[in-house]
């Protein structure tokens, strides 16, 4: 039954999610962690199927959601170590030159990465992913955890001589997954 009493319905909380208050932490990639600077929570799609009538078509709510990709950005450290951490997964993934590489990114991520007991985990392929978000005096308040996550793309660099100020180096970076989950702590 729905709640009527506008008094209870209040909210009991009136502090606004602020966008800096967050940690994002992948198992795979910790220097990447340690310096990401973005995190675009993914928007979720229902969808709907279009019924035929004679007269209007009417909409019905889908089954299958669908979620947008896992966007990061990242400042990128002077010896560009977060930046290949994240090109050698993909390369590895995708092994340009030969099914060596593949061969190779595996067995290397098998012994980086022993405790993980999923046999695609333990492959190399995926990771998992969380992103914490926090309170205004900092302390833990949403978890959303993401299953099964590969990059799918890494941005470019660009170098400039040119430059008058410094900007430092940022990529950015997108990941599928299979499922994200919201836990309130």
């Amino acid at each position: 039954m729905v709640n009527t009493d506008m008094l209870s319905r209040q909210p009991t909380e009136l502090d606004y999610a602020d966008p800096s208050k967050f940690k994002f932490t992948i198992t795979k990639l910790p220097k990447v962690e340690f310096f990401t600077t973005n995190v675009l929570l993914p928007g979720v799609n229902l969808g709907d199927v279009i019924v035929p009538s004679p007269f209007k078509e009417l909409p019905v709510q889908g089954t299958q959601l669908t979620f947008e990709n896992l966007e990061i950005q990242f400042i990128v450290d002077e010896k560009l170590e977060n930046y290949i951490e994240l090109h050698q997964w993909l390369v590895g993934i995708g092994f340009p030159k030969s099914r060596e590489q593949f061969r190779s990114f595996r067995s290397e991520q098998a012994s980086a990465f022993p405790s993980i007991g999923d046999d695609r985990q333990m492959a190399g392929l995926y990771g998992d992913a969380t992103l914490t978000i926090t309170s205004s005096k900092n302390n833990p308040t949403v978890e959303v955890r993401f299953s099964d996550i590969y990059p799918v793309a890494l941005s470019s660099l660009e170098f400039n001589q040119q430059a008058t100020d410094v900007d430092y180096l940022t990529a950015s970076c997108t990941f599928s997954y299979t499922l994200y989950e919201l836990f309130t702590l």
